[in-house]
């Protein structure tokens, strides 16, 4: 099966579940809680859970799919907080929860959100020890989430971030959900511990690098394409991987910090392009793709170790 296909008919069985874990709110409460959840999203952690869990012991994780339900429930926690740090008034296409129902049960709903996830972990039908051990890892999971959430905020105030805290701050932001995602698969498909630890860093590696992908279509792609405002990055003096980049090539950034036309901004990539800063950020998730696929030694050649492959070069090679 192809990963276009694989992906598409994971994001229909997980919108199945949910729908029946989760279809019918008896309160406002949870009503918010399930907006965002059920607004859509590619499912992509829950794919990867899957593809984990089968690649270790094929057709495992229809035994234990509550747990993967509960990556996506987590993720869904963490937008709904991230929109009200952030004040965003929409995401995927809708109004955001805090925005409809107000900032203290958008609190509230994440906290839903967050309390169901654990509960997930339990529904499936997997030995105790396995389980244990996979709440363990959410747990901290959840935690480095929120280190990762408060370095980027912390960034805002600063103009010296330097590569290495950027790669920090993302791999514990983006990149441990989709580690734990896999590693939970692994754990409650009873892999080995050195299939848990290969996989785990193999998602870290390739949800830092999905962000660093986002930098990148922040600034490349249109906003008809990406539904959001080309380069916000550099015009609100974000400090992604591009802005430390041009800083180490001696590039000043802070003339751009301003509302950019469209002839601006294609100047800007061009002027981005031909300093290198461009190649060099792409060389780094490139770089970090490479690493993860090679992590995959520790699977027997199966057909989810290639959509493993698959799903990690789509990681940055995606355009919106």
């Amino acid at each position: 099966m192809e990963l276009e296909a694989y992906l598409k008919k994971t994001a229909d069985e997980v919108n199945s579940l949910l729908q029946s874990c989760y279809g019918d709110p008896k309160t406002a409460l949870s009503q918010a809680a399930n907006h965002l959840l059920f607004a859509g999203g590619k499912r992509l952690r829950p794919a990867l859970f899957k593809l984990a869990a089968d690649a270790v012991r094929p057709g495992s994780s229809k035994m234990i799919m509550p747990a993967g339900l509960s990556l996506e429930v987590t993720h869904n926690f963490t937008l709904i907080h991230d929109d009200i740090m952030d004040k965003d008034e929409y995401r995927r296409g809708q109004k955001t929860v805090h925005t409809l129902w107000g900032e203290p049960a958008a609190i509230l709903a994440g906290d839903v959100l967050y309390a169901r996830a654990f509960s997930l972990i339990c529904q499936a039908d997997a030995p105790e020890s396995p389980k244990v051990r996979a709440i363990a890892l959410l747990a901290k999971t959840c935690e480095d989430i929120c280190e990762g959430q408060q370095q980027d905020m912390s960034f805002e105030e600063r103009e010296d971030v330097s590569r290495d805290e950027y790669l920090e701050m993302v791999t514990k932001k983006t990149g441990v959900l989709y580690g734990s995602a896999a590693a939970i698969g692994v754990l409650l498909s009873q892999g080995t511990d050195s299939q848990v630890e290969a996989l785990y860093n193999y998602g870290c590696k390739i949800g830092a690098a999905f962000q660093i992908q986002d930098d990148l279509i922040d600034l490349m792609a249109s906003s008809e394409k990406s539904g959001k405002d080309q380069a916000s990055d550099i015009r609100e003096g974000k400090q992604t991987l591009i802005a430390i980049t041009a800083r180490e090539k001696g590039i000043d950034l802070k003339p751009w910090r301003r509302p950019l036309s469209k002839d601006e901004i294609a100047s800007l990539i061009s002027m981005l392009t031909e300093k290198g800063v461009i190649s060099s950020v792409q060389n780094e998730a490139e770089q970090m793709i490479t690493s993860a696929v090679e992590g995959l030694s520790v699977l027997q050649d199966t057909v989810e170790k290639h959509l493993l492959v698959e799903l990690a070069w789509f990681f940055i090679r995606r355009d919106y």
